[in-house]
C-alpha cells in the first residue's frame, strides 16, 4: 500500500463552504460599492487570515468603496467581520454542509487504519466549531490550522507540521487539495497531491504539480481503495 496517510484542506474539501464565502462575501461588499470582490475570493482560495488582508489591500490599494472610505488593513478587518457573521448566519441556517462523500471516505480511511489530518489556512477556533457542527472532528487524527504556523499556504509549513503530527514523512502522504495555493503548499512539501477542483479548475501548473486530479471525493476513495487492495 502506497498510503501512509492522507492530509486533508477544508474549504472546498471537506466543506462545501467557498461559495458560501464569495456569496457572503458578495452580499458585503455590495453595501459598501466595493467592486469586483469575486477576484479577491479567488486570489485569496487557501491563504490564512494575514495573507489574506495582505492580498485584499494591495489588490484594492487607493480604491475606495462607498462614502470613500479608504481600503486599508483596518477597514479590511472591519469588512471580514460582517462577512464572517453573514457566513456564519448561514451555516446556521443549514447552508454549510460537507462536500459528497467526504463521510464515506473518512469511514474508510479509519476503517483501514490510515490517519489523517486536517491542513486548513482557516483558524482554530472555526475549525472546531464547524467539525463539530458538522459530525465529522473525531474521524481526524490532528488539526492544523492557519493560526498554528508562520507561513500560509503556497509555503509548506502547514503541510510539514501535519505530516509531523502524524509521524510519517511528507513524501508518503497524500496531500487533498482544490486551490492553487494549497497545491503549491503541497507541492512544496514534497507530498502526493490529489487535486479535486472546486471554484477554480486546474491550469497548466496544476496539471504539472499534482499526481492526479479527481473528479469528485469518491474518485480519490476509490484509487486509495485499489492502492490498498495491490
Amino acid at each position: 500500500m502506497n498510503c501512509k496517510a492522507v492530509v486533508f484542506d477544508m474549504d472546498g474539501v471537506i466543506l462545501d463552504s467557498e461559495q458560501l464565502v464569495v456569496k457572503s462575501w458578495q452580499k458585503t461588499a455590495d453595501k459598501y460599492g466595493i467592486e469586483d470582490i469575486e477576484s479577491f475570493c479567488m486570489a485569496a482560495l487557501g491563504l490564512n487570515r494575514e495573507a489574506a488582508k495582505k492580498l485584499f489591500v494591495q489588490m484594492y490599494k487607493g480604491r475606495c468603496g462607498e462614502g470613500q472610505d479608504t481600503l486599508d488593513e483596518e477597514r479590511y478587518e472591519s469588512l471580514k467581520g460582517e462577512m464572517a457573521a453573514e457566513f456564519h448566519r448561514a451555516a446556521a441556517e443549514g447552508e454549510l454542509v460537507l462536500k459528497p462523500g467526504v463521510t464515506d471516505m473518512l469511514k474508510m480511511l479509519r476503517d483501514n487504519c490510515i490517519p489523517c489530518a486536517l491542513a486548513t489556512s482557516t483558524r482554530k477556533e472555526v475549525v472546531t466549531m464547524e467539525l463539530i457542527n458538522l459530525g465529522v472532528i473525531d474521524y481526524f487524527d490532528k488539526l492544523v490550522c492557519g493560526d498554528m504556523v508562520d507561513r500560509s499556504k503556497p509555503a509548506p509549513d502547514i503541510f510539514l507540521k501535519a505530516c509531523e503530527e502524524l509521524g510519517v514523512e511528507s513524501e508518503s502522504a497524500w496531500a487533498v487539495e482544490d486551490s492553487y495555493n494549497g497545491v503549491r503548499a503541497a507541492y512544496a512539501a514534497g507530498m502526493k497531491i490529489a487535486m479535486i477542483p472546486d471554484l477554480v479548475q486546474p491550469d497548466d501548473e496544476m496539471r504539472d504539480k499534482a499526481d492526479f486530479i479527481f473528479k469528485n471525493m469518491n474518485e480519490f476513495q476509490e484509487y486509495i481503495l485499489e492502492s490498498i487492495r495491490a
